[in-house]
């Protein structure tokens, strides 16, 4: 349960930074440029990145050597389930970015002008029109950061404390140092029935159709 409240909150703080950034892009002159900067960093090593975030928030790392420099005294950072919340934030956020922009960018634009017309401000435009329109763009995205985010191993292992126990932690340790395959199995059953249940369910509710 741990593993899954964990994911469900980094997903929904995907969601929150993602949408503004693909909205923006899908209404912006230079998409090409600005969707290249959102899957360059898929060009480098995903373990990499992880890293370089150990060294962001290392007690001597960037983040607390520039707070030093203000006098604000080092912030544990590491070990932390901040931490881990930043590792799949930064690690997965081009996946929510680009099913929504997908979604956002083939959005007729009349529709909006038409709610203006209509004496529609800009945020009830926005909550009426192209919130309901960009669903399916915010499901996709949601799963394609949710399912992975829920099975992450590196992450927790990196940056996460040595009692942070996600499901993809726990599957290592039954399977490779434990040697309990028997609880193993059931542990990797038990996740898949908790991922397909939900994409079976957003799939119905969609009307998807196979």
């Amino acid at each position: 349960l741990s593993s899954i409240w964990m994911a469900g909150v980094a997903t929904l703080i995907c969601l929150v930074i993602a949408y503004p950034m693909a909205l923006l892009i899908a209404r912006s002159r230079f998409r090409t440029l600005l969707l290249m900067l959102v899957i360059l960093p898929f060009w480098t090593s995903f373990l990499l990145r992880m890293s370089a975030l150990i060294g962001l928030m290392a007690p001597t790392g960037f983040i607390n050597s520039a707070l030093g420099l203000i006098g604000i005294p080092p912030i544990p950072m590491l070990q932390t389930d901040f931490a881990v919340y930043m590792g799949i934030v930064t690690g997965y956020l081009p996946l929510m970015i680009l099913p929504l922009y997908s979604t956002l960018e083939k959005l007729d634009g009349a529709l909006l002008e038409a709610a203006h017309d209509l004496g529609a401000p800009p945020i009830r435009a926005f909550l009426t029109v192209t919130l309901p329109l960009s669903a399916p763009g915010i499901v996709a995205g949601c799963l394609l950061v949710f399912i992975p985010a829920v099975g992450e191993f590196v992450i927790p292992a990196l940056l996460g404390g040595p009692d942070q126990l996600m499901i993809g932690r726990v599957l290592w340790t039954e399977f490779f140092n434990n040697r309990d395959w028997p609880v193993a199995s059931a542990v990797a059953i038990a996740m898949l029935a908790l991922l397909v249940i939900p994409i079976m369910l957003v799939r119905n509710a969609l009307g998807v159709r196979d």
